[in-house]
């Protein structure tokens, strides 16, 4: 059994894309707050939803999903059952350090996942405490698969890559509504506009991934000489387009 506190919109992203993708409702249990979204999300997906963080004392692995400052008051309730289980806390603002203060010697980790969870092609930062075993990564990853990847990276670097995998699906967002306005401006209806976006959107994610080469030398590929794209690429240089990006993931990190 696992647990969640919390289903908002982490929370209910990464329980969405666990039943979503295979893992038995029947296996979680969440405890939810004030505002009844663990209830209604638990009707469509079947999972059992309790009152008390202390109705969790059943589960191995627990998930914190809650903001900042709900943190304290969560780990504080979380203390008295905490013994043999797994701690992870998605909360941006969690520590290692704090969370093994607060919790004693429970095994704690702090991952940082992405909205794209909630369909199983998520990208989720994580930072064990260094008592976590090999077994204890494996059952935390094994749950996490079905999310989609997973990624150990030590807990100085998980700000700058939740950045850069978290907050980028809004900034991707953004780009494609740009692409479909500007589909729309040139003669395109709304819907195909969007679609054509998308859908490079995950066509080209999809080759980059799984491409030998590099991401430049992709785009090398598609910019003959003297053609549209590289007149395209020309531009976005022109409007700052690079530079955008590197400072909205600045702003972000601030």
């Amino acid at each position: 059994m696992i647990g969640f506190i919390g289903a908002g919109s982490i929370g209910g992203a990464v329980i969405t894309g666990l039943v979503k993708n295979g893992f038995n409702a029947d296996e979680i249990i969440v405890k939810g707050g004030h505002s009844n979204h663990a209830n209604l999300l638990g009707e469509q997906l079947g999972f059992q939803v309790v009152k008390k963080v202390k109705q969790l004392e059943d589960t191995d692995v627990i998930f914190i999903a809650v903001g900042a400052n709900a943190l304290d008051g969560v780990l504080k309730e979380l203390k008295e059952i905490v013994a043999g289980k797994l701690i992870v806390a998605f909360t941006g603002s969690a520590t290692i350090s704090h969370l093994k203060q607060v919790l004693g010697d429970a095994k704690v980790a702090h991952a940082i996942p992405n909205t794209p969870v909630k369909v199983g092609a998520g990208f989720t930062g994580i930072t064990y405490s260094s008592d976590f075993e090999d077994a204890d990564k494996k059952k935390i990853a094994s749950i996490m698969g079905y999310t989609g990847q997973l990624v150990e990276v030590p807990e100085n670097q998980l700000g700058i890559l939740g950045t850069v995998a978290g907050c980028s699906p809004a900034f991707l967002d953004v780009f494609i509504e740009a692409l479909s306005d500007a589909g729309v401006k040139h003669g395109l209806n709304r819907k195909l506009a969007y679609d054509a976006a998308i859908g490079m959107a995950i066509g080209a994610s999809k080759l980059a991934k799984q491409s030998e080469l590099n991401v430049s030398a992709l785009k090398d590929e598609v910019t003959s000489p003297g053609g549209s794209t590289i007149r395209g690429v020309a531009a976005l240089e022109e409007y700052g387009f690079r530079n955008a990006v590197i400072k909205a993931v600045d702003a972000a990190e601030e």
